[in-house]
């Protein structure tokens, strides 16, 4: 069996008579095109080639009233996931200082600058000084605010890049997750310089710069997020139409989920910044003033972009159609390089569905929410066969530290499309590579990859069907 670590597919011209096999490895190659990536053709890189495999493409798998049904049992089954109107009015001392601690403690491994320097423990005090433990009050209430851009949340108030002992400068340890604009937050502290908040997603707790986000009423934010009319970004980014009269709401990027509140031309009129927006949409985007308090504006957004009314329906056509909008995006560990990571990127594609799910990999693996199967060491590699052979595309296949979605099989290979580091993987003739990269969403076999000596199989400790 041949097997496969984690490299990067390069695009490239479509099949043509000329490809001839690399012998040993399963690859197509064509004229001036190469690429490392074991038991791939060039087909597998176009939806259409999944698509057109699908038995009822376009039917639901849950109507929208089932979605929320979901999603309500998933909040209820899964503490990180929080409703943040009902977090409570404020925290005491005792209780902020937990959260506190939770997430900005003192690294317990070793920490490396990018240069190769070790972080001194002077330097780390410094950012666990930062985070302003002496700042908490005896009653400390909970205020809230919109994200106004896209935004890392990071596990100290800096934007300073630390990395593990083995220096992948693509995994700062100090990056957590990303934010998009009109995301609702709850803000519980700020650093000691005035410039970071403590902010509560609906599944994460990490700092946010100030600057990307406006502080409103309670329920002037929580509102927003369930306005109605409104879109939904269903391309991997697009950008508002840019207006030279308004800064805030001009060319501000919005990546794939975003929901935004649709504004009508009877609350616009017909000319928004200088432009009809007639052959736009028109969104309700927050924007922060001078004392970084909430505020509104209209802004377009071309209809050549890929905008939805309200949420897509839940389709296996749209779970690949949506998944195959980021492919060949380079990988991002918590959304960092403007991009988004393996548990980013499945959650974006179910978020333009309307489910919500966890942040992290374990929490979505583990978590009690869907139609799981967990395996551990004592289950067999043909119990999780057995189980891929009835697989559901957008099934989802946990490994330590990374998910992977079905899309399909070939020959009796589960293929799956990730969002993925790095690659290595033993071919046909049982010889090593490992020198790879895939560093982006990618296409590729499933039992083919590896984890140093152990398959992607050996290592699966779940499969989970969101539905």
């Amino acid at each position: 069996m041949s097997v496969l670590t984690l490299a990067a597919c390069q695009s490239a011209p479509s099949t043509t008579a000329q490809e001839t096999a690399i012998t040993g490895l399963g690859f197509q190659h064509l004229p001036n095109y190469q690429h490392d990536v074991i038991g791939m053709q060039q087909d597998y890189l176009d939806p259409g080639f999944w698509l057109q495999r699908l038995a009822q493409p376009n039917q639901l798998i849950m109507s929208p009233a089932e979605i929320a049904a979901f999603n309500a049992r998933s909040y209820d089954v899964q503490e990180e996931m929080v409703y943040i109107d009902q977090l409570p009015a404020s925290y005491n001392r005792e209780q902020l200082r937990q959260k506190i601690d939770g997430l900005s403690s003192i690294p317990k491994y070793d920490r490396f600058y990018a240069n190769g320097e070790q972080a001194t423990a002077e330097q780390l005090q410094a950012y666990r000084d930062a985070v302003n433990i002496d700042g908490i009050a005896a009653d400390n209430p909970v205020r809230f605010g919109l994200v106004v851009k896209r935004s890392a949340m990071r596990t100290f108030p800096t934007f300073d890049k630390l990395y593990s002992e083995g220096l992948d400068t693509d995994i700062d340890r100090f990056q957590e997750t990303g934010v998009f604009p009109g995301w609702p937050l709850a803000i519980l502290h700020t650093s000691a310089d005035g410039q970071w908040y403590l902010a509560q997603s609906y599944h994460y707790l990490a700092w946010i710069p100030v600057a990307n986000v406006a502080i409103g009423e309670r329920d002037e934010v929580l509102s927003f997020a369930t306005k109605e009319p409104f879109a939904v970004v269903t391309e991997a980014k697009v950008e508002t139409n840019y207006t030279p009269n308004h800064p805030p709401v001009s060319e501000v990027q919005l990546d794939m989920s975003t929901r935004l509140p649709l504004l009508s031309a009877a609350e616009t009129g017909h000319i928004v910044h200088g432009q009809n927006p007639y052959a736009s949409y028109t969104v309700q985007l927050p924007t922060r003033d001078a004392q970084g308090e909430l505020d509104f504006s209209p802004a377009l957004i071309a209809r050549h972009n890929d905008v939805t009314v309200g949420y897509l329906p839940y389709t296996e056509a749209n779970i690949v159609s949506q998944a195959f909008k980021f492919l060949g995006e380079r990988y991002g560990w918590g959304h960092d390089y403007n991009a988004r990571d393996c548990t980013g990127f499945v959650s974006e594609v179910y978020r333009t569905m309307g489910i919500e799910m966890p942040r992290n990999s374990s929490e979505q693996g583990y978590g009690a929410y869907g139609d799981t199967i967990v395996y551990d060491e004592n289950s067999s590699n043909e119990a999780k066969l057995e189980r891929l052979a009835d697989a559901k595309i957008g099934d989802l296949i946990y490994l330590p530290g990374h998910v992977v979605m079905y899309i399909g099989e070939v020959n009796g290979e589960p293929y799956v499309i990730h969002d993925v580091h790095g690659m290595s993987y033993t071919d046909d003739n049982g010889e090593r590579y490992d020198e790879g990269t895939l560093n982006g969403v990618s296409v590729t076999p499933l039992t083919k990859l590896g984890f140093g000596d152990n398959t992607y199989l050996d290592r699966i400790y779940a499969i989970k069907s969101v539905r």
